[in-house]
């Protein structure tokens, strides 16, 4: 029998996905040239579909990299000359903080303890930090920033960029891109996609920084997918090196699919399903939600304590065909995460939390 994946990446794969990719194979995506008309066609489709599911203005540019985790580098090389400011309260946000050390960037980071959230309010931005690098959704911990924080954070901000990693809640969160630089995510998590692909929104702020930086003699903005390098081929829908067409041909169908439904449409499902495991996970006997506040809980990866081991629940849970995913890093046996990703429908979510009602007698 299939299983449903409730694992916060990669994740339950999109209802349609397996329709969409022997589309793609009867085609044969995997073949054409990145220099075709074809493959121009299919990166615009792939735009248009996220312009309109994420509200993305023509100012930015839409953009592929082998993963999320490359933007990070991306980001820092392209628009940080000397330093940068990290909101870290979990293992991602850390390592985008840790990417910028690596990259003997002066990096400032405001440091929360794990499972806790930012309010606007307490935030203290350095004052000659470029980049403000806010996780809007952190996937280890399941705390999540709220989007008119991160909009007051910019204003208030307004002469630094704003750089929102959204790779476990796009295309939920509402983002206001008149307002963020830059934003990114990777297909594996939300979108219901094998891995593989990055996706990174940047604006025209960001651009004249990389270009001032790349006429830099003592600074560089990396030799591959630099971000001019990057922005030159999206004038003409192609990319600077071989890119993953199927994977771009099939987040647009899915993006398609997304819109079929309506983008509002799916933050209610989100919530719905969100309201259902927060209470299940609030009344529990063998379970407690692992971010007290309530306001910072992520709503698409729920992340419980667990009285059992986690591993215990995970093999209960896998004998109804469902996995759901472990703490991550130190919380590995004292957590688990559970996605509330589109791919999911309420009836399943419904039907795991039958299934984790069993282990509380």
């Amino acid at each position: 029998m299939k299983q449903v994946y409730f694992t916060a990446g990669p994740a339950e794969m999109y209802p349609t996905f397996e329709h969409h990719l022997r589309t793609a194979v009867e085609n044969q995506l995997g073949s054409i040239s990145h220099r075709s008309q074809k493959f121009r066609d299919i990166y615009k489709f792939t735009v248009e579909q996220l312009h309109t599911l994420m509200d993305i203005p023509d100012t930015h540019a839409i953009l592929f990299t082998g993963s999320a985790s490359e933007v990070w580098e991306r980001i820092l090389l392209n628009c940080v000359e000397h330093e940068s400011f990290h909101l870290v309260n979990g293992s991602f946000s850390k390592k985008f903080y840790e990417y910028a050390l690596s990259l003997r960037k002066y990096a400032h980071k405001q440091e929360k303890p794990f499972g806790e959230g930012f309010d606007y309010a307490e935030i203290e931005v350095p004052e000659y930090a470029e980049v403000i690098c806010v996780t809007h959704n952190e996937t280890s911990s399941g705390v999540q920033m709220r989007e008119p924080d991160i909009h007051k954070l910019k204003r208030s901000n307004s002469k630094k960029i704003i750089a929102v990693d959204i790779v476990s809640s796009a295309p939920y969160p509402e983002l206001d891109f008149g307002v963020i630089d830059t934003a990114f995510f990777s297909v594996q998590k939300s979108f219901g996609l094998p891995a593989g692909l990055g996706v990174w929104i940047a604006n025209e702020k960001c651009l004249a920084k990389s270009e001032r930086l790349q006429k830099y003699e003592d600074a560089t903005i990396g030799a591959h997918n630099s971000l001019p390098a990057l922005w030159k081929n999206f004038k003409t829908y192609e990319t600077p090196a071989t890119p993953n067409v199927i994977g771009i041909y099939l987040l647009g169908k899915i993006a398609e699919d997304l819109n079929a439904i309506g983008a509002e449409t799916v933050r209610k499902q989100t919530e719905e399903k969100y309201k259902v495991l927060n209470k299940f996970v609030e009344s529990s006997s063998n379970f407690s939600p692992s971010v007290a506040e309530e306001r910072h809980r992520s709503r698409t990866v729920v992340v419980a304590n667990t009285k059992k081991p986690s591993a215990e629940v995970i093999a209960q849970v896998k004998k109804a065909n469902m996995i759901v995913g472990s703490g991550y890093g130190p919380f590995k046996e004292s957590q688990i995460r559970i996605a509330n990703f589109p791919a999911v429908s309420l009836e399943q979510v419904e039907t795991l939390i039958g299934e984790l009602k069993k282990m509380e007698y």
